[in-house]
């Protein structure tokens, strides 16, 4: 059996975000939503202490090569609808 992971690192921009506590807020409830809907791994990986960046690494493991690209992608374009704040980075890691 075969096994294909694909990863992603994601950046958002959260111009309300005040504070840390703002910034937590936002990324709770986006990841919910997404882990959620999607049968994904997904983490804030980065940028933990600045209170308007919010980055997040996401892994999809799939049977099928290429499932897992079509996978990534709609979480991608979930989170980016989904998200209180502004996809400004994406980040695709083979």
């Amino acid at each position: 059996m075969n096994m294909f992971t694909l990863s992603a690192k994601l950046t958002f921009y959260i111009p309300h975000s005040f504070s840390l506590k703002d910034k937590r807020q936002i990324r709770r409830s986006l990841i919910e939503k997404t882990k959620h809907k999607f049968n994904a791994a997904i983490a804030e990986i980065d940028t933990q202490d600045m209170h308007q960046t919010l980055t997040v690494g996401i892994a999809v493991v799939s049977g099928d090569g290429g499932h897992r690209r079509d996978a990534l992608d709609e979480i991608i374009r979930f989170m980016e609808e989904k998200a209180d704040a502004e996809l400004t980075d994406v980040e695709i890691i083979e």
